[in-house]
């Protein structure tokens, strides 16, 4: 069985939009993809990629999943094939091992540690708007850096205060386990004779404002923390130490919320620090990620590189911290991707600059003044080699080697002779120090390469005979093929799939509901009339108080597992991860909330915009759509519960029976009063 960990790592790395690009001719539409379908024979495009959700969805067949599922039905690989498919691709070594109770109690043990960080993420938090410390210190210093109520809420913003055991007592206190407030880095536990418990432990946070860090899915991973007084003994900005969840690494500051528009923007600015994104978040630039302070690595490349080949790097005015920074950018040219360069005036930071300028003012600075990464290296480095022609040589073939870590020959080309240009030297000279500087790269390559071969020759790539074909695994599909074109509308499954639809993609937002409250004069030969309440509640929780109310039971299979699914997460988390249903094993599960994320792509595929189309947004008014989909299920229910009742021919209490079915019909006549219905 392959292990957890690889699983996770071949997800992590996989680009859907990649992954399909090998086997399907993909263009660019918006911050998706789209192309012919490759499981039907069609002329106009109804195939949609989304690399920002990483998933795909086939309009034409109702087919849509992520990487694996696309492999597992265009290539008819099983789960594993699809797996060790996707590992090969992105040199991953597959970690296949019998997973022991210790492991599964490891997985138990991660949860945990994000439950955890959760949890001391809203403690920084409320702390920071609630506590008069918090509010004294940690509010009064964001404030003044310029941070709106709005952008405090928005990054969760945080206080630790200046106490040695706050947080881990209030932690204990609400029954968190020690172990795991360790693990993160929270707490930090010193053995102590003189203690009780021969332990001592206490926050290593203590009187720091909290910056949360979040994966691209949004939970809390770690923490940053800034001190706020003058300690030279102490650092001025402090982070999580690695752990099970939390790799520096592998992180960028910033990304679950700039993720969105890095895809629609086509680029990323990446700046250096916590406060850079959120300034320059807050005056309308929401593409901005943050390395938090550490070099540049691979892994966070990536990240981007699944949103957007393009990044331009923001410097400050310090040519010393550029020098530092200036490996990064042909870590950025390996991975294949467009990298530009923009400094700001000497003195200033993205920070700094973003509250100078209006809006208007710092976008068009973004616009006009970033240059290329030759341009760059030649501004930065010209001066130190100035009339030293060992220097200068020196300068040129550092600029040559960056070249050459562009995959793309063509703009390895490009580059040489834009260099030709700016150092006044010939082209053959370039193209002659870049393919010795190829050459070696390919023999090293080639090294690599045949020793990893050896390694891995023994490794069993055959298939799993006891894996099922995917018939067995998609029985939907035969069941489709052998449906009539035109059968009755099965109500019940419409509103379940509604109440689904609603819980992906809305159930973790707040809205304000309306509530009825019966009327004191009543008229008999009207239902009675109805006054109006107003709250605010989670859509979720709306959704999950109704049906718990009603006990309700999802009549379709999918339904209900996709349903337990998600009460599941809102018990442990308070909030919805669409990505582990997209991602489930559950090829049905998988498709079908992939079917959901995609559905409003369908009209990208028809350019209904061109045609001067207005597409009314389905889900305009929340709180209606969510109330309508409950009433609808309640009446569909009560309905089937009165045929049933009057089709029970063989029942010897026919004066209950009467009685029941006309309460059941005054019900339903209430909730069609609710719907504005006709009865």
């Amino acid at each position: 069985m392959i292990s957890r960990t690889t699983i996770d790592q071949i997800f992590e790395a996989a680009r859907v939009e990649e992954v399909i690009g090998d086997f399907v001719q993909l263009k660019k539409s918006g911050s998706n993809f789209k192309g012919l379908s490759p499981f039907s024979d069609e002329r106009t495009p109804s195939f949609m990629v989304s690399p920002v959700k990483g998933i795909w969805k086939d309009f034409s067949t109702g087919k849509g999943g992520n990487s694996v599922s696309f492999l597992m039905e265009h290539e008819h690989y099983s789960y594993p094939e699809a797996l060790r498919y996707l590992a090969k691709k992105y040199n991953i070594e597959i970690d296949e091992i019998e997973q022991t109770d210790e492991q599964k109690q490891q997985a138990n043990e991660r949860e945990s540690m994000f439950l955890v960080s959760e949890f001391a993420s809203n403690y920084f938090h409320k702390n920071l708007l609630e506590n008069e410390q918090g509010k004294a210190i940690g509010l009064s210093y964001f404030k003044e850096r310029g941070f709106t109520d709005e952008t405090i809420k928005k990054f969760q913003l945080g206080y630790s205060l200046n106490e040695w055991e706050a947080f881990t007592n209030e932690a204990l206190n609400k029954g968190y386990n020690l172990k795991y407030l360790e693990a993160t880095g929270l707490s930090i536990v010193k053995q102590d004779l003189l203690a009780a418990s021969g332990t001592k432990q206490f926050d290593r946070f203590k009187g720091r404002v909290m910056f949360p860090i979040h994966s691209m899915g949004g939970r809390v991973l770690g923490f940053g923390g800034r001190i706020l007084t003058n300690d030279k003994k102490a650092a001025k900005y402090l982070n999580s130490p690695d752990s099970d969840i939390y790799h520096k690494s592998n992180v960028l500051y910033g990304i679950h919320y700039a993720k969105q528009t890095i895809a629609k923007e086509d680029n990323c600015f990446l700046v250096e620090g916590y406060t850079d994104v959120i300034s320059m978040s807050q005056k309308g630039i929401l593409n901005v990620v943050s390395s938090s302070g550490t070099a540049l690595t691979e892994n966070q490349i990536r990240l981007i590189n699944r949103l957007t080949k393009n990044i331009t790097i923001l410097f400050d005015g310090d040519a010393a911290g550029m020098r530092a920074s200036i490996r990064g950018i042909d870590l950025v040219l390996e991975q294949g991707m467009n990298v530009k360069v923009l400094t700001f005036p000497d003195g200033d930071d993205p920070d700094s600059f973003a509250k100078k300028v209006s809006t208007e003012e710092l976008k068009n600075y973004l616009a006009n003044n970033s240059q290329d990464f030759i341009n760059f290296k030649v501004s930065l480095l010209m001066e130190e080699a100035k009339n030293d022609p060992v220097k200068k040589a020196g300068l040129i073939r550092d600029i040559v080697i960056s070249i050459s870590k562009i995959p793309d020959r063509i703009q390895q080309e490009v580059y040489v002779q834009e260099c030709s240009r700016i150092m006044d030297i010939s082209e053959s000279v370039l193209f002659n120090e870049l393919a010795q500087i190829n050459n070696k790269q390919q023999r090293d390559a080639a090294k690599v390469s045949r020793s990893s071969t050896t390694s891995s020759a023994s490794a069993n790539m055959a298939p799993d005979p006891n894996e099922p074909p995917l018939d067995v695994l998609y029985p939907e599909m035969v069941q489709l093929q052998n449906t009539p074109k035109f059968e009755k509308v099965n109500e019940l499954a419409k509103y379940e799939q509604e109440i689904i639809r609603i819980l992906l993609l809305h159930g973790n937002k707040e809205a304000e509901f309306e509530d009825f409250i019966v009327g004191e004069v009543v008229d008999s030969n009207e239902v009675q009339p109805l006054k109006k309440e107003y709250f605010s509640n989670l859509v979720s929780k709306e959704i999950y108080l109704n049906l718990q109310e009603d006990e309700v039971e999802f009549t379709d299979d999918v339904f209900q597992q996709i349903y337990y699914e998600i009460i599941s997460q809102l018990n442990q988390e308070k909030n919805i991860s669409v990505n582990a249903l997209v991602n489930s094993k559950n090829p049905k599960i998988s498709s079908f909330v992939t079917g959901i994320l995609m559905d409003d792509e369908k009209h990208v595929l028809s350019n209904w915009g061109r045609k001067e189309i207005i597409i009314k947004p389905k889900d305009k008014d929340l709180p209606k759509m969510v109330l309508d989909a409950i009433y609808n299920l309640r009446r569909v229910l009560i309905e089937q519960k009165i045929n049933s009742l009057i089709s029970d021919t063989e029942n010897p209490d026919r004066e209950h029976m009467l009685e029941t079915i006309m309460n059941y019909t005054e019900l339903k006549k209430l909730l069609c009063v609710r719907l504005n219905r006709i009865v």
